[in-house]
Formats: C-alpha cells, structure tokens, sequence
C-alpha cells in the first residue's frame, strides 16, 4: 500500500472526527432547545460548512510537512445559550457533548479492532508505527494484509479521537473544558475576550512548558491504554 493512501487515510480519519465532534455540539444544543447551528447547515457530515481555512487547512499541511504530524480544528458551532432549556448547566452539556461523541468513536473503533484477527504482536506494532508517524514502517508491516489495514484505520481512529477528546478538556477557551472553567472560576469580562479571542495559542504556549506538557500527556496516555487496551482483548 501506497505511503500517500495510508496518509490520506490518516487525514480523513482526522477530518471526520473532527466533524462529528462539532455535529454532536449542534445535536445536543437543538435537543435542548436551541436551533441556530441546525438552521446554519451544521448537522451535516459535508466537510464544508465545518471547514476554517486556517485550522483545517493550512495548519495542518503546515505541520505535517514540517513534523509528520498533523493536527487541526473546525468552525465553532454556534448556539444561543439564551434558547437553551437547562439555563445552569446546558452550555456545558453541548460543551461536553464534543469530547463525549470522540471518546465514543474512539470506544466504537477499539471494539471493532478487537475483532480483528491479526497477531496481538501486529497490533502493537501498528499503534506503535501510527503513535510515532513512522508511515514507510506501517506500510511494510500492512502491505497485502487486509485485516491488518483495517486495524490500522481503527488504530487511527483511536489515536485522533483520544487526542481531540482530551485536547478539547483542557480547560482554557475557546476549548470545551473552559464552559467548566466558567462555572467555577469568576474571570474578568476581559479576560474572556481576549481568551476567546487567542486563547487556542495561549494552549498551544502552555504545552511548551514542562509542567502541563507532562500533565497533558499524563491524561493522554492513560485514555489511549484503556481504549488500545480494548482492541488487544
């Protein structure tokens, strides 16, 4: 197999888990009452009403070209809070909806890998050759092995779905884990803005430093060994 069809794979597997994170935010914000994102065209699995040029795009050619990794992000959903039924706590709930539909993909893809007949040594393998982006290596140990193609989609899926989910904790906005961070912590009017505003480079600033960097990587690692622990059963 092709180096460039496992690297299409790769970013599709991405994009779309990305899409189903912010689908889920408009899913859960019409449950509770708001319509907004449903009337922008947001419940839909087309890519481009979910596309922002810069997180989607060009960041991610950016840093795959650059490190062989990539990442990215959508356009937020937009909601009206003030159409939510639950005043105290809805926001938080289409906050949380986004990590909850990720960890769910990324348990739906460890269970179907379960099922996959290779060799647990494969497996390991595979993860370990995706975990590091070392794509001629998968390519060697896939090549002309169907199960072990599918296994390393559903590694994929893992791999991006436990990063998201994670990521989108971190409790700084505009990420998800900051609607929990409003309702604990009082922050300044101008704060919030200018986090709004810069706060995913205030993150990306916070995991150069040692200290959250670890902790980061802490919850990382034991959320992918629970679910890879799930598609080695």
């Amino acid at each position: 197999m092709e180096i460039t069809i496992i690297i299409g794979f790769y970013i599709i597997v991405l994009l779309y888990s990305i899409i189903l994170h912010e689908i889920s935010h408009a899913v859960m914000a019409l449950w509770l009452g708001d319509i907004t994102a449903k009337d922008l065209g947001r419940i839909t699995l087309d890519p481009v009403p979910h596309i922002d040029l810069f997180g989607s795009i060009i960041m991610p050619i950016l840093m795959f070209f650059s490190f062989g990794f990539t990442f990215g992000w959508a356009k937020p959903v937009p909601y009206n809070p003030n159409n939510l039924r639950n005043k105290k706590w809805g926001d938080v709930l289409v906050a949380l909806a986004g990590p909850f539909m990720n960890f769910l993909l990324a348990l739906v893809s460890a269970s179907i890998a379960a099922f996959v007949p290779i060799a647990s040594s494969l497996k390991q393998t595979i993860a370990l050759d995706i975990i590091r982006s070392d794509w001629s290596h998968l390519v060697g140990d896939i090549a002309g092995n169907v199960s072990a193609i599918i296994f390393a989609i559903l590694i994929m899926g893992i791999f991006w779905n436990v990063m998201l989910g994670v990521f989108n904790l971190i409790p700084v906005p505009p990420l998800d884990g900051s609607k929990l961070l409003y309702k604990f912590v009082n922050l300044d009017i101008k704060v919030k803005i200018f986090l709004e505003q810069w706060g995913i480079f205030v993150v990306f600033v916070l995991l150069m430093i040692p200290v959250f960097s670890s902790g980061f990587s802490f919850v990382l690692n034991m959320f992918w060994n629970v679910f890879f622990g799930v598609a080695l059963l």
